[in-house]
């Protein structure tokens, strides 16, 4: 009797007491839970809300580039010899013809007058060589009558007739002689000519590499003076990373804008992806290269550019922002069956008047769909097209919405184009509604050790 009294009065066992704690700690955290999460009444609290408004939307695509004339040409001499005398000046505008610099002429003058003093020497014996010729024509043609008659011997009618080829042949060669030293004549008045360096193109003078009084020599590199561009019409010379360089695509929309006026966008269209790229520091980049007029002259050689082409946009749509969306990039589980997603936790999402869907339950305002049966899609949405481009095909996702009766409810939408902030709503929304775009201050401050308490309560105590 006294062994059984003794026994019942033995303490309990450690275990339970630590199973009895860990109990306890569950129950703190689902009760820090229930009030973190509570029912829909209240549940407006817990979250910050957006509404639903129109504005534009663009998927960019970023890089950065350098302005260069589409068109330029850097002058040259064609000619050695000293630089005299240099016209123009940076900034300089100049149109063709315009003369830009000018060499020391003297050799290439005095070559022009050798020629001009030689052409005329042979035109000279060119007119000797025409009378001799007539004398010998005329000799033939007596010693041939003489020879009708036969009062001349046939060794005189051969020598008038072998002088007459000759006199015919030194006239030839000596017309060849003319005609060489007229082409070399032309060589140099060319060269003279060249000794004035004239503008080829109509543009702005926007760098001069030479200086007055330089000697230039063209033996051994053709020496450039200066460079004439045309800044009415502008390259942006962009270096995009093999990253991004699949999105991009000639004939698409693209703007950039400068350093100095961030806030002017300047437009145009792609034109060209050189396939062959270039690697710094071990990072590849393709060139994509697009024109821009530059009527005003605002832009400058060698300016910095930030580029952004466009991959799509919308103008004056439905947005909300891309934290708002649970799901994205595929159906909700249970779309393609015609059954509503279900919420957080395994709950089914609530309808408009705050009721709940429950297994025998009909939505507000119409029946529920059967199983397997699709529901009807808004006129216009893009979401089943295949043949539009993927940056516009429509995806859908979840969201949370503040009903009119205040309480939040969640919803399936279609989605558009998006960014990284904002996203295209194509049907789902009405402009002007409250979606939840995050959770509320003090209802992060709870969270968390809320979340700790709930783990820590379920880890298996330790023995």
């Amino acid at each position: 009797m006294a062994t059984l009294e003794k026994s019942s009065a033995r303490p309990w066992p450690r275990r339970a007491f630590i199973a009895l704690g860990a109990t306890a700690l569950a129950a703190c955290g689902l009760l820090a839970g229930s009030r973190l999460l509570p029912d829909d009444g209240n549940l407006a609290a817990a979250y910050q809300f957006t509404v639903v408004e129109r504005g534009d939307i663009e998927d960019l695509v970023t890089a950065t580039g350098t302005l260069q004339p589409r068109d330029y040409v850097d002058v040259g001499a064609q000619v050695s010899g000293q630089l005299q005398k240099i016209h123009v000046k940076v900034g300089s505008e100049v149109k063709a013809g315009d003369l830009l610099a000018e060499i020391d002429p003297t050799v290439y003058l005095s070559k022009v007058d050798a020629s001009r003093a030689q052409l005329r020497n042979q035109r000279a014996q060119l007119k000797e060589r025409e009378a001799q010729l007539a004398l010998a024509q005329i000799q033939y043609r007596r010693q041939k009558a003489l020879m009708a008659e036969d009062a001349t011997t046939a060794e005189s009618l051969q020598t008038a007739e072998a002088s007459l080829k000759s006199a015919e042949a030194s006239l030839e060669a000596l017309r060849a002689q003319i005609e060489q030293t007229e082409s070399s004549l032309r060589g140099d008045t060319a060269n003279l000519q060249y000794a004035r360096v004239l503008s080829p193109m109509s543009g702005t003078v926007v760098s001069i590499s030479a200086r007055q009084g330089q000697t230039l020599n063209t033996n051994q590199q053709a020496p450039t003076i200066l460079r004439v561009a045309d800044l009415t019409t502008m390259t942006v010379q962009t270096q995009v990373s093999e990253a991004d360089i699949s999105r991009l695509n000639p004939g698409m929309k693209v703007y950039f804008t400068t350093l100095g006026n961030q806030n002017k966008r300047w437009y145009g269209t792609l034109d060209q992806i050189e396939p062959t790229p270039t690697t710094t520091n071990n990072v590849v980049l393709y060139n994509a290269l697009f024109d821009v007029p530059n009527p005003d002259g605002r832009l400058m050689t060698n300016m910095t550019a930030q580029v952004f082409f466009i991959v799509a946009e919308a103008k004056d749509v439905l947005q909300i922002p891309m934290g708002a969306l649970q799901q994205s990039s595929r159906p909700p589980r249970g779309a393609a069956s015609g059954e509503r997603p279900r919420g957080a936790g395994g709950e089914r999402p609530r309808f408009a008047d705050g009721e709940r869907a429950g297994n025998g339950e009909r939505a507000r305002g119409g029946e529920r769909p059967a199983r397997g049966a699709r529901a009807p899609r808004p006129e216009g949405a893009a979401g089943g097209d295949a043949s539009a481009p993927a940056a516009q095909r429509a995806r859908r996702a979840t969201v949370k919405v503040l009903e009119a009766n205040g309480k939040v409810g969640e919803r399936t939408v279609e989605i558009g184009v998006t960014n990284r902030i904002h996203a295209q709503v194509l049907s789902g929304l009405e402009e002007g509604e409250k979606v939840a775009s995050g959770l509320a201050s003090h209802a992060q401050q709870i969270a968390q050790p809320a979340t700790n308490n709930m783990r820590r309560s379920g880890m298996p105590p330790r023995l």
